[in-house]
């Protein structure tokens, strides 16, 4: 998937470096834990960060077909990551996708792997 077809749920993103699309809901717990740690990521320049309410853009949801949140899209230069990548034997990321909250460590780990 190429970052243009995000244009037709209402995401402009961008075509060079790292993006990660936050997906959540202001209910979430697991949401909220892993958020600043985004942010941080962010504020250091290891990624471009865009954060999405599911509750407020259901059709994003229904595209990726996410039934848990939080949901996290990985993208590099504009397309959507194929593949699977492993952290510490487990597979964490499959085809662009990680379902679920992750710590600093583990999500730095995914992004030097990308």
């Amino acid at each position: 998937m190429n970052i243009e077809e995000l244009k037709s749920v209402g995401i402009d993103g961008p075509k060079d470096g790292i993006l990660l699309i936050d997906v959540y809901t202001t209910w979430c717990g697991p949401c909220k834990f892993v958020a600043p740690i985004l942010h941080k990521l962010r504020d250091e320049g290891l990624i471009q960060l865009i954060q999405v309410d599911l509750d407020q853009n259901r059709p994003l949801g229904e595209m990726f077909g996410i039934t848990a949140i939080p949901t996290l899209l990985f993208f590099k230069d504009g397309k959507l990551l194929e593949g699977t990548i492993e952290v510490q034997g487990q597979p964490l990321v499959n085809n662009g996708i990680m379902i679920g909250a992750a710590g600093e460590p583990i999500l730095r780990e995914i992004i030097n792997k990308m």
